[in-house]
């Protein structure tokens, strides 16, 4: 009888501590019709993860993204694995503040659009695809330089950069009012010279029929005329008059699909277009970011150089 009285305290002495834990384990709880904070025996865990809206407009959907893994998508589809590893951490940090920038301004239902527009963006599927064999290597790669810089994007006293970038320079970047009709402070003009004629495709050649070329600018071919190249102090295009008509530099690239605004017009029995450098010019050159990474420089290096008298903060 002792025995059955013994284990019937220790029951009842387990069932009373396993809800005193139960109730500790609760975030809050009910007492007289107050609810009160709990007091935890261990601190809370709370996600600090972000999420971001992506439309794609090649499916018209949108989806509700891990910030951190969509960076990791456009690192991957924005430069090439084989770029040095403070190159990524550059880009990385350059997508990362391009795509909170339109996380705090776009009204939207969604924050970023996938393409040209915004930011490109690969998939798994689709870097499987392009790396193939090489898929894990480079894929572990831009994971480490995304992890490594999670949460980093630039400000400039106290707001979110609009981080523009681009490819390949003409040697020098652009001014940001020259190409998208506003000045801003952390984006002008510096020097990229690691942006030169020892890189790959730095100048292309592209050939148009004579009338090919007149039916995209919407212009008259009886015959082509070119006068008025007003270059801005980098050497690209401002404006130029065709045929008469004063055109944008920018129009002009844009309209014939160039590469760039620093390009020559020869005219002979078709119409000849040598561009140097890819891009837009504004903001971060990622073959210069990569020269740069070369000669030992860090991602912080880089993207100070590219981007003038910024900070760097976390989101």
């Amino acid at each position: 009888m002792k025995n059955k009285i013994l284990c019937g305290v220790i029951v009842s002495l387990s069932i009373v501590l396993l809800i005193e834990v139960s109730f500790k384990k609760k975030t809050n709880f009910s007492f007289d019709g107050e609810t009160h904070e709990e007091i935890k025996n261990e601190p809370k865990e709370e996600s600090q993860e972000k999420i971001i809206r992506v439309y794609d407009p090649t499916t018209t959907k949108i989806e509700n993204m891990n910030l951190e893994d969509y960076i990791i998508g456009v690192v991957a589809a924005e430069m090439p694995a084989s770029f040095e590893i403070e190159a990524l951490k550059a880009q990385a940090i350059a997508a990362r503040t391009f795509a909170t920038y339109k996380m705090e301004h776009r009204s939207e239902s969604y924050d970023i659009i996938i393409g040209v527009a915004d930011q490109a963006y690969n998939t798994p599927e689709q870097m499987q695809n392009k790396w193939g064999a090489d898929y894990e290597k480079n894929y572990d790669k831009i994971k480490t330089a995304v992890q490594e810089t999670k949460g980093d994007i630039m400000t400039y006293q106290g707001q979110t950069i609009e981080s523009f970038y681009f490819s390949m320079s003409n040697g020098q970047t652009e001014n940001c009012e020259l190409v998208f009709q506003e000045a801003l402070p952390y984006l002008t003009s510096v020097d990229s010279n690691w942006d030169n004629e020892s890189l790959q495709n730095y100048e292309v050649t592209k050939e148009f029929s004579k009338q090919d070329f007149c039916n995209l600018l919407n212009i008259s071919c009886e015959e082509i005329n070119i006068s008025d190249i007003n270059r801005t102090s980098t050497g690209r295009i401002n404006t130029l008059r065709i045929n008469g008509n004063l055109m944008k530099g920018t129009d002009v690239r844009k309209k014939l699909s160039l590469r760039s605004t620093d390009f020559d017009i020869t005219i002979e029995n078709s119409v000849k277009i040598t561009t140097r450098g890819s891009g837009h010019g504004v903001g971060m050159s990622q073959y210069g970011a990569n020269g740069m990474a070369k000669e030992g420089k860090t991602y912080q290096e880089i993207l100070t150089h590219y981007y003038q008298n910024i900070e760097f903060s976390k989101i």
